[in-house]
């Protein structure tokens, strides 16, 4: 859904770049899914054994995002870590902002502020370009949480190879990352 204050040029060609990228991970193979599911989580979790996080938000993939073709689920295997940080995972509400829950206790909802506990954010996208802007489903759930949270918190997007481009058409309100995790090239910052 695009947002109706959205110009249509650049409504168009995020549009344009969400449809090709989403595509091409159609394309994968469950073999190359699951080889680079594997790769990214072994890259995120030198990030969180090296950090030490005590809180940290994520996700739970779908469909073909990176971490969805594992042995048990990128939560979990998150919050496996030496250290046992704590996993905070989204609730969509119906006006697209983000609740958080706990992973380990699913049934309390914490609220929207609960984002600004975590300590490492990782962040599902489409594609990531080179300055940070992050290109989503487009329904700007994760734009709205991560206003939420401090200014120099790390905000790292998960990728397939391929997926951090050069350039991508942004917007005042959206929300940069700082780093993106891809399956080959590990552990990738981005300038703030």
């Amino acid at each position: 859904m695009v947002p109706v204050d959205l110009p249509a040029d650049l409504a168009a060609s995020k549009a344009a770049a969400r449809s090709a990228l989403l595509t091409a991970r159609r394309e994968r193979t469950i073999d190359q899914l699951a080889d680079a599911s594997r790769r990214i989580v072994v890259h995120l979790s030198d990030l969180v054994r090296t950090t030490r996080p005590a809180v940290i938000a994520a996700y739970e993939p779908f469909g073909t995002e990176p971490g969805v073709h594992l042995d048990g689920s990128l939560p979990g295997r998150l919050a496996a870590v030496p250290g046992a940080p704590r996993v905070l995972l989204p609730v969509l509400m119906s006006d697209n902002d983000l609740d958080w829950r706990d992973w380990n206790d699913p049934g309390d909802r914490l609220g929207p502020m609960a984002i600004a506990e975590a300590e490492l954010i990782v962040v599902p996208a489409v594609a990531v370009d080179r300055t940070g802007v992050r290109l989503g489903r487009g329904g700007g759930s994760y734009d709205r949480a991560l206003a939420r949270v401090p200014a120099g918190t790390p905000v790292i997007a998960l990728l397939h190879d391929g997926e951090l481009v050069h350039r991508l058409a942004a917007q005042p309100h959206d929300r940069r990352v700082t780093a993106v995790v891809t399956p080959l090239g590990g552990m990738i910052p981005l300038p703030r």
